[in-house]
């Protein structure tokens, strides 16, 4: 046992001299100089090169780091076995990321690169203003060097669209208002928002499956438009006008475009806009990828038709339904509390150079009276799509006996089924109406189909007796008119008879 502890002693003192030996003959210096050189030769041998993106850049936050570790949250990127889970503030949605110093492939245009998320200890922090965190985080890049000049910066900027569009899709929809009177929040905004929770898709909606996809293709189209409309030098922006009777689902065609292109809804109401410049204000405070919609805008304000020779065109003032208050006082005036909003600056909110200060929205106007706006408000340019929300359609009829019974058309009688096809359309009937009737029997859902069929014939021969009233009171009409016609030419006739004579 001592012969061992003997020998290591002389092992260590071996060494111990060896490293005296070198520090005296290698001072730090010189192999300072020696590590250079040697990393120097292994940089011209090496095929690789290495980029660090950390997770501070001196005292700000690296943007390029939070979208990194989006863009490898992806499921389409992921290939680890081993994923960390968070879930942001404001957001539904989990996403999944490397743990520490893991790595991972991926592949951009054909070239494959490596990213690996190093996690180190921070050295213990002196006094400073912004304490730093304890870990020091980042990622390393690799990428061929042959291949650095043909991807890096695209795959850079391809990295940071693809962030944005998975920030978005995982924070909640916001539904704003504008605020009464005009008045700022705390942060001196003049939009208040909630979370927007409606449920309304394009599958859900009741609405003809062939018009459904056209309106579809039109939002995808302009959703994937950019390029498209920088090359033809328009404003990236597109109009729809939503049209027809009351209860046809023109609320939930609004929600269903926001929920399928994954936008904010911006939801102005212009009577508690008072003149054109605090239009344009609340314009400039809207986000980009937004719905901005002013619902029922014929009884906003006053947009008749100028050509029904209205008696007063060049002021529009604060109105309602009722034509009486489109005259009343402050109508015009510009004082306070009263709105001055004219058509031209409603116009100019669309399709004006104030319009384009944002990209990617859409402006929806909503109306149960279409002849009752001014034909320049409709034009293309400012409502590009006219979309007629009608009564409800037999397709329209199958798809919300399939929301509210679960009934697909091969589960329901043909009978029952064809007596349905024949009545719809004579009973004119909406589908908030439809869907209120299977609402109250949806536990009992054969009793639901049969009882709808009954009221829909119910209404149906209601309209048919209402029409032929309708028909009878205007013969009874033309036969009045022509027996007074005949009235007057009688003593007419009688004097040109007596005259003769």
């Amino acid at each position: 046992m001592k012969e061992y502890w003997g020998s290591l002693a002389s092992v260590l003192g071996v060494l111990a001299f060896c490293q005296s030996l070198l520090q005296v003959l290698f001072p730090p210096e010189l192999r300072f100089a020696a590590l250079k050189l040697f990393n120097r030769i292994f940089n011209v041998f090496n095929s690789y090169c290495y980029f660090d993106i950390t997770e501070i850049d001196g005292v700000n936050t690296n943007e390029l780091y939070n979208a990194v570790q989006l863009y490898l949250s992806s499921s389409v990127s992921i290939s680890g076995s081993r994923l960390s889970l968070t879930r942001a503030l404001n957001s539904s949605a989990i996403t999944f990321g490397l743990t520490n110093n893991d790595t991972l492939f991926d592949t951009f245009n054909g070239v494959n690169v490596l990213w690996e998320h190093i996690v180190t200890q921070r050295q213990a922090q002196t006094f400073s203003w912004r304490p730093m965190p304890d870990e020091k985080r980042g990622f390393t890049l690799r990428i061929k060097k042959k291949d650095k000049s043909l991807i890096l910066d695209s795959y850079l900027d391809y990295i940071m669209e693809k962030a944005n569009d998975i920030r978005r899709k995982n924070e909640d929809r916001l539904l704003y208002t504008n605020s009464r009177g005009g008045s700022l929040d705390s942060r001196g905004h003049p939009w208040e928002s909630v979370p927007f929770k409606h449920p309304s898709t394009f599958e859900t909606l009741a609405m003809d499956p062939a018009k459904k996809a056209e309106i579809m293709e039109d939002l995808k189209d302009f959703a994937d438009g950019q390029s498209f409309y920088q090359k033809t030098g328009r404003a990236w922006k597109r109009g729809y006008l939503l049209y027809g009777p009351p209860g046809t689902g023109k609320s939930s065609m609004i929600a269903a475009m926001a929920n399928y292109l994954g936008y904010d809804i911006y939801d102005l109401e212009l009577t508690e806009v008072h003149n054109n410049s605090e239009l344009r204000k609340l314009l400039m405070k809207t986000s980009s990828k937004s719905i901005i919609v002013i619902e029922d805008i014929d009884c906003s304000i006053n947009l008749s038709n100028r050509k029904k020779g209205t008696a007063n065109n060049s002021s529009i003032g604060r109105s309602y339904c009722d034509p009486e208050m489109r005259s009343g006082p402050g109508v015009g005036t510009g004082d306070e509390g009263g709105n001055s909003i004219t058509l031209s600056g409603l116009l100019n909110f669309t399709d004006g150079l104030w319009s384009c200060c944002g990209s990617e929205r859409i402006f929806v106007f909503t109306t149960n009276h279409v002849d009752k706006l001014d034909p320049a408000l409709l034009r293309s340019g400012r409502m590009d799509m006219h979309v007629f929300m009608s009564y409800c359609s037999f397709p329209a009829l199958k798809i919300l006996l399939k929301n509210y019974l679960g009934r697909e058309e091969s589960d329901l009688d043909q009978g029952v089924l064809k007596e349905l096809g024949e009545v719809i359309d004579k009973a004119e009937i909406t589908p908030a109406d439809i869907s209120e009737l299977l609402i109250k029997n949806r536990r009992n859902k054969d009793t639901a189909v049969i009882e709808l069929l009954e009221a829909l014939k119910e209404r149906a021969e209601s309209k048919s007796k209402s029409g032929e009233c309708v028909r009878e009171k205007n013969l009874n009409d033309v036969e009045e008119e022509e027996q007074e016609k005949r009235a007057l030419d009688s003593p007419k006739e009688g004097s040109a008879a007596a005259a003769g004579r």
